[in-house]
């Protein structure tokens, strides 16, 4: 039983295909892992939705990767993290590791003591996110910032162009001049622009994405429960959507940087 856990895949949710920078770096951590990624596109995003729906949303991909023999999930969603994990946690049984915007390590490195945190609206607004400016952005002046129109971007795959550019700049430059020397990218579409957004922030500025501390922690759960996949060969990786998967596919393959296939999820779940 433990050899069928062990090779069994890990799942990946976020509202649409900005979790894919939180599966990149799991792959680049745990090559031999077998990844099944869902993209809930036919909701996204997340950022305005009630938390009600978000909670439903959450609970009924879980239960859809619990239904493959998941054996972990990432919750790739700073909103659905929120909004979710403490429910998630207390329902389902597998590890769940959820990222969450990294206050901590901002503080750790900020020179000026004043740091962004590019984000969603329900993400900035949730009591989670409180309680992490409470914990770790003591003596630090926060600033949020959130970013409406930026995850539709990425979802389009319009990295950038002048809509895209305006946008970035529109929610950068208030951050720089209120002396931000960190930026957080708070939303898991947001690596995705880090180019764009180091281009208007400058050399000076530091960017954190939580991604790789992710993959850490999903590596030393699975190692702590034994879980680690046994296999010789490379894993593989499965993609799945809510959305129109002749609209999805594209976009996730070129964020992936390879040729994918996207699958609907089963008709219950999905929004067409």
């Amino acid at each position: 039983m433990t050899a069928v856990m062990n090779g069994a895949p890990i799942g990946v949710f976020d509202s649409g295909v900005g979790g894919l920078s939180v599966l990149r770096e799991i792959r680049n951590a745990l090559p031999k892992e077998n990844l099944i990624y869902v993209a809930d596109s036919g909701f996204a995003p997340y950022g305005d939705r009630p938390s009600k729906f978000i909670q439903q949303r959450a609970e009924t991909i879980v239960e859809f990767c619990g239904s493959v023999d998941a054996k972990a999930i990432v919750v790739a969603c700073n909103t659905a993290t929120a909004v979710t994990i403490q429910t998630l946690r207390s329902r389902f049984t597998f590890p769940i590791i959820a990222i969450e915007p990294a206050i901590k390590p901002a503080a750790e490195i900020t020179r000026s003591g004043v740091i962004g945190i590019l984000a969603t609206s329900q993400t900035l607004s949730s009591e989670s996110f409180s309680h992490l400016v409470e914990k770790y952005g003591k003596g630090m002046q926060v600033l949020l910032q959130p970013c409406p129109g930026l995850v539709e971007q990425v979802e389009k795959a319009e990295l950038d162009g002048p809509k895209t550019e305006a946008l970035v700049v529109r929610y950068v430059a208030p951050l720089l001049d209120r002396g931000a020397d960190t930026i957080v990218l708070g939303c898991t579409h947001f690596p995705f622009l880090s180019s764009m957004i180091r281009s208007v922030a400058g050399p000076s500025v530091s960017l954190i994405d939580p991604a790789v501390a992710v993959a850490r922690e999903l590596q030393r759960r699975l190692k702590t429960s034994e879980l680690l996949s046994l296999n010789g060969s490379l894993g593989t990786e499965q993609f799945f959507t809510s959305g129109a998967p002749d609209k999805v596919q594209p976009v996730v393959g070129q964020l992936w940087v390879k040729n994918v296939e996207v699958c609907s999820l089963p008709s219950a779940l999905s929004a067409f």
